[in-house]
């Protein structure tokens, strides 16, 4: 293969954050950059729907920790508003938060504060178990472990069993027996988290300003040699193939899984095995929206205890983003699985049936619900990337291996430090314009 100007030096695959970042990057530094993406808009899966005068994100909501965090820095270079909102890496106690017991009754604070206690407990134990955890252990089975260290009475460690379960969910999107015994370890947030009162997608729409993207070119096939790569579509099988020096791929794992894209010569070994250690998870948002409040004034979130929070346990207050009175809620994991297909009207009575358990009457008709589906999405095929039981925090590096100096794979999958986050993608985009540059560049360029 050869490249012959005017063409693109490098072809980016995927209008996401992961992709922008890269094409941003690289044409700061000269580079001419085409993107290729598959849908009719920006973003990927951060998404944001405007209707009525209504903001939703229907993919990303949170920048999970501001401290340090070049999402944060990008979203105030930017001028994006933000709104604290410190609950979204389901912490059992950084904000005001109302449980409720097994029964439905509201628990007082104090009963509270020692149900935070216990699962404070487990977790410092649970350092040390995973340290020790063999390689094929899911986090199911170390959670059992360092919970039966604590000697306590059946119901007292049944209930931080539950919010442990209900972590992997949440954070995951899998069940705790389907997820590694470390695939938590990078579940640490630095500082506040905060939401996008006017969308997320305000982010991916700055970093594509001023570059070539091309909306609707689904990528079919990534060809490559040792000098060059050879990027087809599918939107035209007579158009010629897009040819250049490098490319950049950041489709999701699930997309690389479905053979969507036809790799020639494969993928190597190391890459392809390190993706068969992965998986799509199944994770879904369910925003309710209601004529006025039922719940708890001065509450982050509503959390229900016990065998009846099995499936809707804890509900996200986001009246104050713009005062609507609004709860969030996730199908996450099994419960997302077993969803999948149902009308807005079954998950809508299925939700509602839990909130008046706890609120009875008071609990109207929502005005509006929405239910998202990535699920069913071609172009993602689950919300994010998880670790199966024998992965290790090396295959998301492996994946990011440059493949003969022509060919790099990012996207938050990719990044080792905080996968399954809006920041894993920026910092893997960044990450790829280096490695195709071969020079250190710093990454507030993206922004400066």
């Amino acid at each position: 293969m050869s490249v012959d100007a005017p063409g693109p030096d490098v072809v980016v695959v995927g209008a996401g954050v992961a992709g922008l970042s890269a094409a941003r990057l690289l044409q700061d530094a000269g580079r001419r950059v085409v993107v290729l993406e598959a849908r009719d808009r920006l973003g990927g899966r951060v998404h944001t729907e405007r209707v009525g005068g209504r903001v939703t994100d229907l993919g990303a909501s949170w920048i999970h920790g501001v401290d340090g965090s070049a999402v944060a820095e990008a979203a105030r270079a930017f001028g994006l508003p933000t709104v604290e909102f410190t609950v979204g890496g389901y912490q059992v106690d950084s904000r005001p938060i109302a449980y409720h017991a097994p029964d439905g009754s509201r628990m007082t604070d104090a009963e509270a504060a020692r149900f935070a206690s216990d699962v404070h407990a487990v977790d410092q134990t649970l350092v040390g178990v995973i340290g020790d955890s063999g390689p094929t252990d899911s986090y199911r089975d170390v959670v059992e472990r360092a919970v039966a260290e604590q000697g306590w009475e059946a119901d007292r460690a049944e209930r931080v069993r539950e919010h442990l379960a209900h972590r992997s969910e949440e954070q995951y999107g899998v069940a705790a027996d389907e997820l590694a015994a470390h695939g938590l370890d990078d579940d640490t947030i630095e500082g506040d988290e905060v939401v996008f009162p006017h969308g997320y997608d305000e982010l991916p729409a700055r970093l594509a300003e001023g570059l070539d993207v091309r909306l609707g070119h689904a990528v079919t096939a990534v060809s490559r040699d040792a000098e060059a790569v050879v990027v087809t579509t599918a939107d035209d099988a007579s158009a010629v193939p897009f040819v250049a020096g490098a490319a950049v791929v950041t489709v999701p794992v699930g997309v690389l899984q479905a053979g969507t894209i036809t790799f020639d010569p494969a993928l190597p070994d190391r890459h392809r095995e390190a993706l068969g250690r992965l998986r799509m998870n199944a994770f879904e948002k369910v925003v309710l929206r209601f004529p006025e409040r039922f719940w708890d004034e001065d509450v982050y979130a509503v959390r229900q205890l016990g065998p009846a929070g099995r499936w809707w346990h804890s509900w996200y207050d986001l009246t104050r983003i713009d005062g609507e009175p609004t709860l969030l809620t996730f199908a996450a994991g099994p419960v997302a699985r077993a969803i999948r297909g149902w009308s807005v009207e079954q998950v809508t009575a299925s939700v509602l049936e839990q909130l008046r358990r706890l609120y009875g009457d008071r609990v109207g008709e929502p005005t509006s619900v929405l239910v998202t589906a990535w699920q069913d999405d071609p172009w993602a095929r689950g919300s994010y990337a998880h670790m199966l039981p024998g992965s290790t925090t090396a295959d998301h590096d492996d994946l990011a291996e440059p493949v003969d100096g022509v060919l790099h794979l990012a996207g938050e999958a990719t990044w080792t430090d905080d996968p399954a986050t809006v920041a894993a993608a920026m910092y893997s985009g960044h990450r790829a314009a280096e490695r195709v540059l071969a020079r250190p560049v710093p990454i507030e360029r993206l922004w400066a």
